[in-house]
């Protein structure tokens, strides 16, 4: 594939050739437009823009292109053609490859950033060379990038899926439900147990749909669908403002294309309205 990332944690020996640069500064990530097109710089270094960094590290390569995520020192200047760009927006500004990195690159500068010090005793940390993640050198504490687990589930009766929407979104707008794993909890668990709480459903007949990395802050969903098992439908008021059933050919505003929430629910809702079995 010729855009295949291929993750690594030791940079070449000389940067002797351009990389691409996902630099962020305060969650924002500097992008390049050039024709009405939006890329990520490449350059041999940050200060060929005038730009300087905290911190940079090594990812990989993505179509065989060296890539390194910087944090700037600050973004008060920018060079012609470049702009800060909130990372949800880039998800719908570059290719999904690319802002799926710069989902991955954003959780590995801010793992590292937070990580400098240890937990434990307060000694400096050190990045390892064999792997992602900081020991210290003082009392052997090691730490990893963070990953959050969490649950999406889509409950259907017959033709109809049960979609809900939370406080502060979009007038309108309804998704399928969510929760994080709980320490201790099986993600069939976290399904079961999230469904109860938040619209007082039960389920039954689980089935993997996908997962997806979600950078916010450092999430993997992993998405579900359910048959319904029973109980009438009670939003929490707390979480879940309102719950419905909607009809396959008859759907609410549904979140942007970047969540994996927007895919399963069309692709279910299609396989519904055909009658084809889940």
């Amino acid at each position: 594939m010729p855009d295949e990332y291929q993750p690594l944690i030791t940079p070449p020996a000389a940067r002797n050739e351009p990389a691409l640069w996902f630099a962020f500064h305060r969650g924002e990530l500097l992008i390049a437009q050039s024709e009405n097109e939006a890329h990520l710089p490449y350059c041999l270094d940050l200060s060929e823009l005038g730009l300087s960094a905290v911190r940079s590290l090594y990812l990989g390569t993505y179509g065989g292109k060296h890539c390194y995520v910087s944090e700037l020192v600050h973004a008060n200047t920018l060079p012609d053609g470049h702009e800060m760009q909130g990372l949800r927006a880039v998800f719908g500004i570059v290719d999904e490859t690319l802002a799926a990195l710069a989902g991955r690159a954003f959780q590995i500068m801010e793992w590292d950033r937070n990580h400098q010090y240890c937990s434990r005793c307060g000694a400096p940390t050190e990045p390892r060379s064999d792997e992602r993640s900081r020991t210290c050198p003082r009392c052997g504490y090691t730490t990893y990038p963070p990953i959050s687990p969490a649950i999406m589930i889509l409950v259907t009766r017959g033709r109809e899926l049960l979609l809900a929407r939370k406080p502060g979104w979009a007038p309108g707008r309804f998704s399928a439900l969510a929760g994080f794993v709980e320490p201790g909890e099986t993600l069939e668990d976290t399904v079961r147990r999230e469904t109860r709480e938040e619209v007082g459903v039960e389920v039954q007949n689980l089935r993997y749909f996908g997962s997806q990395p979600w950078p916010f802050p450092h999430s993997l969903m992993v998405a579900f669908t359910a048959d319904y098992a029973g109980g009438d439908v009670r939003p929490d008021g707390v979480e879940i403002e309102a719950a419905n059933w909607f009809d396959a050919d008859h759907l609410p505003q549904l979140p942007p294309s970047i969540s994996i929430s927007r895919r399963l629910i069309t692709t279910i809702a299609a396989r519904l309205a055909r009658g084809e079995p889940l």
